[in-house]
């Protein structure tokens, strides 16, 4: 069975750690944001993984793909600090979520 390959981000003050796991192994580092700890793993992947070409890279910010996704985004976008939370979405009116059209339920 093929393992997809983890990587973990963690901000630890201004500093990111990057640990990249795969089957039995792993490596971590250590980059100033998150755009370079993202470049970084792919260097641990490559370390590790030498030569397999077949590869599937998980990145989570603790632990939530969702997370890393919009951290990674705003950083990389330079919007605002990327250790912030996504905020909640509530709808303003209480009012059900019209339903999706017939194409897409098919």
């Amino acid at each position: 069975m093929y393992e997809p390959i983890v990587a973990n981000y963690t901000a630890q003050g201004s500093d990111w750690t990057v640990e990249v796991k795969v089957k039995d192994q792993s490596k971590s580092a250590t980059a100033a944001d998150l755009v370079t700890a993202r470049e970084r793993a792919d260097e641990l992947v490559e370390e590790l993984l030498d030569g397999d070409k077949k590869r599937t890279v998980v990145h989570t910010l603790d632990g939530d793909a969702v997370s890393f996704t919009a951290a990674y985004l705003t950083a990389r976008l330079g919007l605002e600090d990327p250790t912030r939370s996504i905020p909640t979405q509530t709808r303003v009116d209480k009012t059900p979520a019209p339903a999706p059209p017939p194409a897409a339920m098919a």
